[in-house]
Formats: structure tokens, sequence, C-alpha cells
């Protein structure tokens, strides 16, 4: 049987790194497998609920990984938000898939 995990590479808020593995067969966003492994506190990460209105889940992607395209709603998101990188992403908008595998990425500062 075929392995349906991807290992992601998460670095906290707090710069602790934590190497996860991430359902790719569930229908999850990374936004939601940060809170699975409860990287985030409480009430501070997808306060949306992950409807790319808001960017306490706003993270940088750090590896060369082709995610697929920035949202309309997500570019405007990020036009407000604070701390934003070239590399900044909303991890609510990027679904768990095999092509994640090994990707790298730091969770932005709290706003």
């Amino acid at each position: 049987m075929e392995d349906k995990d991807v290992l992601i590479h998460i670095t906290d808020r707090d710069g602790v790194s934590h190497q996860v593995k991430a359902p790719t067969d569930m229908n999850l966003n990374l936004m939601e497998v940060i809170r699975l492994y409860e990287l985030a506190p409480e009430g501070t990460l997808g306060i949306c609920g992950g409807m790319a209105m808001c960017a306490s889940c706003q993270c940088y992607i750090n590896s060369n990984h082709q995610l697929q395209q920035i949202s309309d709603d997500e570019s405007a998101m990020l036009g407000e938000a604070f701390h934003v990188l070239d590399s900044s992403r909303l991890s609510c908008q990027i679904p768990i898939d095999s092509s994640l595998s090994g990707l790298q990425l730091t969770m932005a500062p709290q706003e």
C-alpha cells in the first residue's frame, strides 16, 4: 500500500523546526495540518476558518515547490497583511497533495 502522507518541514513562530506528516487523502490544507499538530496557540491561526479573509495563517515558503497559483482573494488579503514577503502565502489556500513532499515553510509572525 502506498504512503498517502507527505513530509513537510514547518518552522513555528518561536523558530522551532518541526517535521510533520500530512495526509494527502483527507482533503486538508496546510493551515489545518499546522492546527492538527498544534504548532500555533489556539485561536491564533485560521481565525476566519480558512476563507482567505484574514492573514493569521500567513507563512513563508522556503523551498522551491511549485504551488498552485495565488487566487485574487488570497492576493488581496496578503495586500493588507503585515510582515508580507515575496514568498508569503496563506496556508489555508494550499491544499495538501503529493506535490508538497519536502515542502519547507516558516510561519509568519503573529500580527
